[in-house]
This record gives structure tokens, sequence and C-alpha cells, in this order.
């Protein structure tokens, strides 16, 4: 039999205004699992198979293969704070993708990469993957905008883009770059992904569906209709 083990904790130095999460993931027994992954407008910067990777937020859903007895460790940043791993590269560029993080800090990572092959379990690991990203703050200039931005998307209230544009003294076109700059994508469609995860948090943690309505117009919006019984614990992996 095999099945996947997942656990999560808040991180010690990365804030909260940054992090969602700190995580691991394992596959107990032989055979490899299938991990289904869902768009939730964030980015990981993950260690698996002896390799660091920035994984950017993904568009749609997909699989991800994890081998029988592999573990993958996490940090999980929140929709608009990518910049802290991607400097002034937009979340746009590594969308649906894994990249390796010594593309992007060179020394840094491979340092980092040495520290967590001496790792004594998960969440020794994880906790290098937090002292690092939290060292990353010193050179990062947050976008208040963007942050203000995004909580207004993940409110319940359908959100209207010309008066969320208008209330953030940004036109349109702005408010769609700045947010795809640093999110990955537009605001309709991080909208729709956060709604979706409203989905599957109600899912999980009441047994009770969401509304047919909100199934139907977050999970076809990014391309997945939800059923009541829908389950998608991300990590990526």
């Amino acid at each position: 039999m095999t099945f996947s083990r997942y656990a999560q904790w808040r991180p010690a130095a990365l804030p909260a205004r940054y992090a969602v999460c700190l995580w691991s993931r394992e596959t107990v027994g032989l055979r490899p699992h299938g991990q289904l992954i869902v768009p939730d407008g964030c980015v990981d910067l993950i260690w698996r198979g002896g390799a660091l990777e920035l994984v950017g937020p993904d568009l749609g859903p997909r699989t991800v293969e994890v081998p029988g007895g592999a573990g993958v460790v996490g940090v999980r940043l929140r929709p608009g704070a990518a910049g802290l791993l991607l400097g002034p590269v937009p979340a746009s560029e590594v969308r649906d993708a894994q990249l390796p993080l010594e593309e992007f800090h060179g020394d840094r990572a491979r340092r980092l990469a040495e520290r967590l092959a001496g790792a004594d379990g998960p969440q020794a690991a994880a906790r290098e993957l937090d002292r690092f990203t939290a060292e990353l703050l010193r050179g990062h200039r947050p976008d208040p905008v963007v942050e203000r931005a995004v909580a207004a998307l993940g409110r319940p209230a359908p959100s209207r883009l010309p008066q969320l544009a208008a209330a953030l003294t940004l036109s349109g076109r702005q408010l769609r770059r700045r947010v795809t700059d640093a999110v990955g994508y537009g605001p309709k469609q991080l909208h729709a992904v956060l709604r979706f995860q409203r989905a599957l948090i109600l899912a999980r943690t009441t047994g009770a569906p969401a509304s047919a309505s909100t199934r139907s117009a977050a999970g076809t919006a990014i391309g997945w209709p939800v059923g009541p019984r829908t389950s998608g614990s991300r990590p990526k992996a």
C-alpha cells in the first residue's frame, strides 16, 4: 500500500506577510504516488531529490508523480510575494514552470543545497528554507498596492475590477500589469483561483460542498469544474 503523508507548520523566520507555510510531503511505500496540484496563486521553493527548485504559479491543475519513499520539503509564499525569490523577474515568466533556484541565486543557492544535504529530517530542511528566504528580505521591497489588490481579490464578495483599480488610484491596465507581474496572472484569474481555493478549504474543513455557482465559476475559470468531493491539498512537488 502506498500513500502520501503531508505536514505543514508556520515559519519561524519569515513573516506571515510573505509566507503561507513550511511543508513536507512523503510518499510512504514502494510505489510512486500521483499528487494532484491545483492553482493557488502561490510560488514555492522546494527541496527534492537533492535539488532546489523554484516552482511558479500554476494556471491549471496537474498531477505530479512522487517516487515511493521520496520526500519533498518546501516553503510557500503568498500570492504577490514571488518577488522575494524572483527579484526583478516577473512572476508571469515562471508561470507553470519549475526552475533551478541556482538560476536566480547562484552561489547562495549552491550553499543552501549543501546545508540541506546535511539536514537531519524534513523539519530541519524546512528550517533552512525558512532562514534562506527570510534573509532575502534585506533586499526586497514589497509592493503595498499589489498587497491591497490581492487582499481585495481574495474576499468572498465579488470584486469589480474597475472599482478596485480606482480605489488603488490605478487604471485598469495598470492594475492588470502590476498584479500579473507580482502574481503570475491577472486580477480576474487570481480572483477565480482564490475563490476556487476557498471552495476547497470549505470542503476539507467542514465536509460541506461549496455552492454550485462557486464551484462552477471558480473551477471553470481555471479549466477544472470542481465537484463537491474534490480535495486538492497542494503542495507543488
